[in-house]
């Protein structure tokens, strides 16, 4: 490389550097320059909030949100929360914390400990409804700069229920950034409801059409006050947009009967499979055995109990003791079942009142048993964290995890007593003496042993539906009785002994009965699906899925 070449080269790369330096030199200097000049107009706005005139404050709180600082959401959280004061000896704006003495107090704006104070030294910033209003509007529009998509959906709904003017531009500013669908629906609907105050006509009804079918309760209240205007009571353009906001809400109205149906048929599910699992142990103890099983309710309850012990043997460990109450659950009540089969019920086959008596007896034993050992109070049963709360699919439809949690597993139980039935040793053999007890004896398979087998796996069944239920309702010495009728409704009227039978019954009771119960309450409707019941069985003696095989047909 020449010398002149070296030298231009060198001169290039200087230039370079320069012009780098320059220009960091000016964004240092342009954003340091908007940090005073935001930190400027945040203090010029603080001592506005001394002032006793509410519209003063109000203005400051403005001034707080749209100064850039970024302590303006932590200064406008603590005056809606309470914890913003000021100092009455020279009017400075603190934090104040509840100490033993007065407060622990330090400068809002350096954060500098000022130590304790009096109660008296200090007072707070008193808002009234006017400016939690401007608070809740002011903290949307700073929270729609948070890098979290949660928080920014939050900011908007916020900003959604409460529209002013000040904050169009924000809005806008926030939709031209935001790239998350979820959050620039919000926004979308949050800049509609503001159209639809302050636009023209023509904006107000493309507002309005924004809207229309939106599930959000905040959409429904402002479409409401501008369909008050539909009546002609004002002007010839509310009057307009009054009848357009009115169109809306009908569509809305008809989306939202649709989302109640579904809500119902979810509540109706999650009830048939409660019913599912208190039932099914009943179907194979009756459909192989013909033991009417009065005492099946309380295995539903001694599983619940399972579950209130083990809670109280693992309190740091809430979240994991379904997991270990279903298993505990099934085999305490199992053996249960195997020693009352072993006991009592042997000896009765073949006396169906008899049988019934005696297991109405147990019943009340079982139920006098579990009042001594626990008291006749209801027990709490703690719903872990993992079932708690509810997914909201929009404003008109909300979807409870405790429930959804408890159809899955009916169908995980139901699926595997399937695969047992149908793929085990033991499937098959109950399923032999279920068609033709005498024939199967005299292929060699023990009878008895597949009673006691079926009545403890259907006692079994039951304690784990008692884990279920102890997460819907109060864990008490009565909680099998309220379930022992409609699990014989579901048996009878899904067919005796048959499982899939049994699944269509608790399904179709469970949903049939929360259809009824809005316009007839809860006990009118269990009669009406009684009565019903018995009117089809008298055209279906079998019920829907009649048994197949020699003794049954005999």
């Amino acid at each position: 490389m020449s010398v002149a070449a070296l030298i231009s080269s060198l001169r290039t790369g200087l230039v370079t550097a320069l012009a780098a330096l320059v220009l960091a030199i000016c964004v240092t200097g342009t954003a340091g320059a908007q940090d005073a000049a935001s930190e400027d107009a945040l203090k010029a706005a603080l001592p506005k909030l001394t002032e006793r005139s509410f519209d003063v404050k109000g203005q400051a709180i403005k001034d707080i949100s749209t100064s850039g600082d970024p302590r303006a959401l932590d200064l406008l959280l603590a005056i809606q929360e309470g914890d913003l004061y000021y100092r009455k000896s020279d009017d400075l704006i603190v934090y104040a914390a509840d100490a033993e003495s007065g407060y622990d107090i330090k400068d809002a704006l350096t954060g500098e400990d000022l130590g304790n104070v009096g109660k008296r030294k200090v007072k707070k910033i008193s808002i009234n409804n006017q400016l939690r209003s401007i608070l809740k509007g002011a903290i949307g529009s700073l929270e729609l700069m948070s890098p979290n998509p949660d928080q920014r959906v939050a900011a908007a709904r916020a900003m959604l229920s409460n529209p002013t003017a000040d904050a169009m531009p924000i809005l806008l500013t926030a939709l031209e950034k935001e790239t998350d669908p979820a959050v620039r629906d919000m926004l979308d609907l949050a800049k509609a409801a503001l159209e639809a105050s302050i636009g023209s006509v023509e904006d107000r009804l493309a507002a309005v059409e924004i809207m229309a079918g939106s599930m959000n309760p905040d959409v429904w209240a402002i479409l409401g006050r501008l369909a008050a205007k539909s009546d002609g009571s004002g002007s010839e353009d509310e009057t307009t947009v009054g009848k357009a906001a009115q169109q809306a809400l009908n569509e809305i109205e008809g989306q939202k009967q649709v989302f109640a149906l579904v809500e119902t048929v979810y509540f109706g599910l999650s009830l048939g499979a409660v019913l599912l699992l208190a039932a099914v142990g009943l179907a194979i103890t009756f459909g192989v055995m013909g033991v009417i099983n009065m005492a099946h309710g309380e295995m539903l309850m001694i599983g619940a109990y399972v579950t209130f012990v083990v809670q109280q043997l693992m309190p740091n460990h809430i979240e994991y003791s379904l997991f270990v109450a279903i298993p505990a659950a099934f085999v305490v009540t199992g053996l249960i079942g195997i020693g009352l089969e072993r006991s009592v019920i042997r000896v009765l086959y073949g006396r169906p009142l008899e049988t019934l008596l005696a297991t109405f007896g147990i019943s009340l034993f079982l139920q006098q048993t579990v009042r001594s050992v626990f008291s006749p109070l209801n027990q709490p049963v703690t719903t872990p964290e993992w079932m708690s709360g509810f997914y909201e699919v929009n404003g008109a439809l909300s979807l409870t995890y405790n429930r959804l949690y408890i159809i899955l597993f009916c169908l995980i139980v139901f699926a595997a007593l399937l695969l047992l039935l149908r793929k085990t040793p033991l499937g098959l053999q109950m399923r032999a003496v279920t068609q033709n007890r005498a024939m199967a004896s005299s292929m060699g398979i023990r009878t008895g042993w597949v009673d006691a087998m079926t009545f403890g796996l259907g006692s079994g069944v039951a304690g784990i539906g008692g884990v279920a239920l102890s997460q819907l309702t109060n864990v008490g010495p009565n909680l099998g009785q309220a379930y022992i009728i409609d699990s014989f409704m579901v048996v009878v009227f899904g067919g005796v002994g048959n499982l899939w039978g049994t699944f269509v019954g608790a399904m179709s009771l469970g949903v049939a009965n929360k259809f009824l119960e809005p316009f007839t309450g809860a006990v009118v409707a269990k009669i009406i699906v009684l009565v019903l019941i018995i009117l089809f069985i008298q055209r279906r003696p079998r019920g829907l899925f009649a048994l197949k095989g020699r003794s049954v047909e005999g």
